[in-house]
C-alpha cells in the first residue's frame, strides 16, 4: 500500500485505534479520533495521565489502525511520534493546537473559554504521528482475482 493512499484514507475515516508499546514490550491499544493535517501529520488529543501518554514518552513510536465504517477496508500507519507539551495555560501553544484539532473534527465550539479551561484541567497534549510506513487493504480484490491468487 502506498503511504499517500493510506494518509488519504485516514483523512476520510477518523475513528481509529492507536497502538503504543508498554514498558514490557507488549502493545497497548486505545480507541481514538484523529485528523490529518495539510502537513500529512496525524494528530490525536490525549490526556497526560493515561498509559498511552507514558508509553509514548518512553518510546515515541505508534501505529494507527484506521477502519472504514463498513469494516471492509483498513489502513495501518506507523511512524515516529512527537508529543506536544501538556496544556498548562488557556493561551498556550498546546491549547491553540487543540483548538485546531477540535475545529478540524467538529467545527466551532459553543464556548471557547470553557474549552480552553477544560484542556488545561484535563492536562491534554497532542500526539503528532508522522507516518513512514503503511499497510492494509483499501478494496477487496474482485472475486475472480482472489480465486486466481489462491491457485
Amino acid at each position: 500500500m502506498e503511504l499517500s493512499d493510506a494518509i488519504d484514507f485516514a483523512r476520510t475515516n477518523r475513528s481509529s485505534v492507536l497502538t503504543t508499546i508498554r514498558g514490557n514490550g507488549l502493545p497497548q491499544l486505545s480507541n481514538v479520533v484523529h485528523y490529518v493535517g495539510d502537513d500529512h501529520i496525524i494528530r490525536i488529543s490525549i490526556t497526560a495521565g493515561r498509559a498511552k501518554y507514558h508509553n509514548l514518552l518512553r518510546r515515541p513510536w505508534a501505529a494507527l489502525h484506521v477502519t472504514r465504517q463498513d469494516f471492509f477496508a483498513y489502513a495501518v500507519l506507523e511512524g515516529a511520534v512527537e508529543l506536544s507539551p501538556v496544556a498548562t495555560r488557556p493561551d498556550d501553544d498546546t491549547v491553540g493546537e487543540l483548538i485546531t484539532y477540535y475545529r478540524a473534527l467538529s467545527g466551532e465550539h459553543e464556548d471557547w473559554d470553557a474549552y480552553r479551561a477544560a484542556m488545561v484541567t484535563e492536562r491534554r497534549a497532542v500526539v503528532r504521528l508522522t507516518p513512514d510506513r503503511a499497510y492494509g487493504m483499501l478494496s477487496l480484490p474482485l472475486r475472480g482475482e482472489a480465486e486466481e491468487e489462491n491457485r
